[in-house]
């Protein structure tokens, strides 16, 4: 026996639960973005601590890593947002 929603098929709701398993897919970049942003200031404190006479050279690429970083993080959001409400 299964149980049918009215006015729904099997089909669009599995593709309406693919979206979530999709979603979701696309969150985990997110994780992604968040280990390499703490890699990036790890890195930082290291280099810093080694050679403090550069520091300020340092920290404007550590900047540039951080902004190029979450922007694929952006984009990684705004898919799984596009792919949820879509």
């Amino acid at each position: 026996y299964q149980r049918r929603v009215h006015g729904a098929s099997s089909v669009a709701v599995t593709v309406q639960g693919l979206h979530f398993v999709g979603t979701g897919c696309a969150a985990i970049a997110l994780a992604g973005v968040g280990l390499g942003i703490g890699t990036i200031f790890g890195n930082l404190l290291l280099a810093c601590a080694r050679q403090p006479n550069l520091a300020k050279m340092l920290f404007n690429y550590a900047i540039l890593g951080f902004a190029l970083t979450e922007a694929i993080g952006l984009f990684a959001l705004m898919l799984a947002f596009l792919m949820l409400f879509s």
